[in-house]
C-alpha cells in the first residue's frame, strides 16, 4: 500500500491508455507523456490520484494474500534439515499464490479500473464513484454481486503469467549481476534486477493485462456485454487497433511495476524488521 502512493499516476496512465482506441475514441492519447498532460489540464493535479482508494484497497487484499500464501507454501515446501524448493517450485507456488490472491482482489480491481476511467468518459456517461467502498456497493445493487468478479478469468491469468516471469526472471537477473562483479546484493543490485524482471513480465503480461482491463470496464449494449471473454477482446483489439495496440500503455506500466517492486520489498524489510524488534 505504501509502494502504490508512488505509482498510482502510472497506473491511471495505463488503463486509461490501454481503454485508449475503444469504440468511437480512437487515438484518444498518443503517447504516455500525452496522456499525462491531457489529465492534468482536464482534470487538474487530484486527477492523477483518481481511484487511489480502490488501489490501496487492491493491494491490501491481492497483495497481502499472495504474499501470505507464498510465505505459507514455502515454509511447507522446505525440508527439516533447511533445503529450500527448486526453482520451478518457486515458480509454482509464485503461480498458485498469485492465482488466488488475484480472485481475492478481483472486486477492488474492478473498481480501481473503473474509477480510474471515469475521466474520460462525456459528463453523462460517468458513474461518478466517491471512492472504492461507494463503487463496491453501487455495482452490488446496480449490477449484481457477480459482477465484482466480472474479468475474474484474465486477471487469475495475469496474475500466473506476472508471478511466473517475475520470479524467473527476477532470479535470474539477480544472478547474472551478482556474477558480473559490480554488484553486491544490496539494495542497488535489487533495484536493477527488478527493472530488468519489470521489463521481462511487462512484455509478457500486458495482452492478459490489455484484456482484464477492458472487460472489467466494458458496459452493456442492446443488453449484449461488448466482450464474451478475453479472447474476444484480444481479437477486436488486433483488428480494429493493430496487433501492437496489445502493448499499448507499455511505459507506464514497465515505469509502475520495477519501481512498485522495489518499493514493496523494501517497506517489507523494514516492517519486518520493526515486528521483529518490538513484538518477537
Amino acid at each position: 500500500m505504501g509502494a502504490t502512493f508512488f505509482v498510482q499516476p502510472l497506473d491511471l496512465v495505463k488503463n486509461r491508455m490501454q481503454l485508449s482506441g475503444e469504440g468511437a475514441r480512437t487515438r484518444e492519447y498518443k503517447t504516455s507523456f500525452h496522456a499525462v498532460g491531457s489529465i492534468l489540464k482536464q482534470e487538474g493535479i487530484g486527477g492523477i490520484y483518481t481511484g487511489l482508494s480502490a488501489g490501496l484497497l487492491r493491494q491490501a487484499t491481492y497483495t497481502t494474500t499472495r504474499l501470505g500464501i507464498y510465505t505459507i507454501l514455502f515454509e511447507k515446501f522446505t525440508k527439516p534439515d533447511g533445503t529450500v524448493p527448486n526453482f520451478f517450485m518457486k515458480a509454482l507456488i509464485g503461480m498458485t499464490a498469485g492465482a488466488i490472491g488475484a480472485f481475492v482482489g478481483t472486486p477492488a480491481e474492478v473498481a480501481l479500473i473503473r474509477m480510474t476511467a471515469d475521466g474520460r468518459l462525456p459528463a453523462d456517461q460517468r458513474r461518478g464513484y466517491k471512492n472504492v467502498f461507494n463503487a463496491l456497493i453501487r455495482i452490488a445493487r446496480e449490477e449484481g454481486v457477480p459482477t465484482m468478479w466480472r474479468g475474474c478469468v484474465p486477471t487469475m491469468a495475469r496474475a500466473v503469467v506476472v508471478n511466473a516471469a517475475q520470479l524467473a526472471s527476477y532470479s535470474q537477473s539477480k544472478q547474472f549481476l551478482l556474477e558480473s562483479g559490480y554488484f553486491q546484493d544490496n539494495i542497488l543490485c535489487h533495484f536493477c534486477a527488478s527493472m530488468i524482471s519489470g521489463l521481462v513480465t511487462t512484455a509478457a503480461s500486458m495482452p492478459v493485462d490489455i484484456a482484464k482491463t477492458r472487460i472489467q470496464n466494458m458496459r452493456m449494449i442492446d443488453g449484449k456485454p461488448e466482450y464474451r471473454n478475453g479472447l474476444d477482446v484480444l481479437l477486436k483489439v488486433t483488428r480494429h487497433e493493430g496487433f501492437f495496440s496489445l502493448w499499448k500503455g507499455f511505459t507506464p506500466y514497465y515505469a509502475r511495476l520495477g519501481p512498485h517492486t522495489v518499493l514493496t520489498f523494501i517497506f517489507l524489510e523494514q516492517m519486518n524488521k520493526f515486528y521483529k524488534k518490538y513484538f518477537l
